[in-house]
């Protein structure tokens, strides 16, 4: 449960948001809106752009938490540098800590964890440079999904449905740090489930007009339709506990985003878990929370409060 909502007890309030990832002007837009709800709240915040810049805050002692919506990893705030940092300083941050973030930035650890506690997820492989290409299509077979396994924002996706456009969908996922994820693409509905304060909130089931929810059906394109909740009765509710129970194994708390496919059999299968969901105006985790009953300020206020919940330090 959130222990406070009074703008006082947050102190000096860091919005940490930026950076130097991929995923960089999805979280400046993310922080700024952020920014705008806390200081709308009476809460004393200010924006920090990139890690070399809160090291100079926490240096100077100039703030007493952190609002994280940095993105991705490298330069962004969801592969656990952030959160080792502040945990050095003694500062709190929102949502998860340390072991958290890095893992579930790793997509292919995080599947595994799940598959190890029986948690389903779409068949997987990772790739390296130098492995035979033509043998793991061979063997893996169509249609499957390339991807990064450490980016977010669907960025370096492809979809593949032919052999011929297997190596140009490695050659664009290769372009990002890391392995590759080759996974089985899964036809059927693409949902996803925000985590807050340990309970889901209602699904969202995306409907792009295009092929699929690629980076901007997310945040550029307007037609893309978002069904609250995704899914009724006793099959909104598995999906929930399936998703609060993949938050939960993945070593994330606070807040989340749980990404799934859900088959044309009706199976939920579990893709990732995004530890510093988007917050711009086409974000999923906000659109959850008003259909709950949230609106974007208590929203914020109870991210915030995230970080003085037991061991959230």
């Amino acid at each position: 449960m959130t222990r406070t909502l009074d703008p006082a007890a947050f102190g000096r309030v860091a919005v940490q948001m930026g950076g130097t990832s991929s995923e960089r002007e999805v979280s400046l837009d993310s922080g700024r809106g952020v920014l705008d709800a806390l200081r709308a709240a009476a809460v004393d915040a200010f924006e920090v752009d990139g890690i070399p810049a809160l090291r100079e805050v926490l240096i100077n002692g100039s703030c007493d938490r952190v609002f994280n919506v940095l993105h991705g990893q490298r330069g962004g705030g969801e592969d656990g540098v952030v959160q080792g940092l502040l945990e050095a300083f003694g500062v709190p941050v929102t949502g998860s800590g340390v072991l958290g973030t890095a893992l579930c930035m790793d997509k292919i650890r995080t599947k595994q964890i799940w598959i190890a506690a029986g948690l389903p997820t779409p068949r997987f492989t990772s790739w390296t440079q130098g492995r035979d290409a033509k043998a793991l299509l061979e063997s893996f077979g169509l249609p499957l999904i390339v991807k990064p396994a450490h980016e977010g924002s669907s960025v370096g996706i492809t979809r593949v449905h032919a052999h011929p456009d297997f190596q140009a969908a490695l050659d664009l996922a290769a372009r990002y740090d890391g392995e590759l994820l080759i996974e089985e693409l899964i036809e059927g509905s693409e949902l996803t489930v925000a985590i807050l304060e340990n309970r889901a909130l209602p699904s969202i089931r995306i409907v792009p007009r295009g092929a699929f929810y690629d980076y901007h059906a997310k945040y550029v394109a307007d037609d893309t339709q978002y069904l609250c909740p995704g899914l009724e009765g006793r099959d909104e509710d598995e999906l929930g506990e399936l998703a609060l129970e993949a938050f939960r194994l993945s070593g994330a708390r606070g807040w989340a985003r749980v990404d799934v496919m859900r088959d044309r059999a009706g199976r939920n299968l579990l893709l990732e878990v995004n530890t510093a969901p988007g917050m711009t105006s086409h974000s999923l985790v906000p659109k959850a929370a008003a259909a709950a009953g949230i609106d974007f300020g208590e929203l914020c206020l109870r991210i915030l409060a995230t970080s003085i919940m037991e061991g959230a330090a």
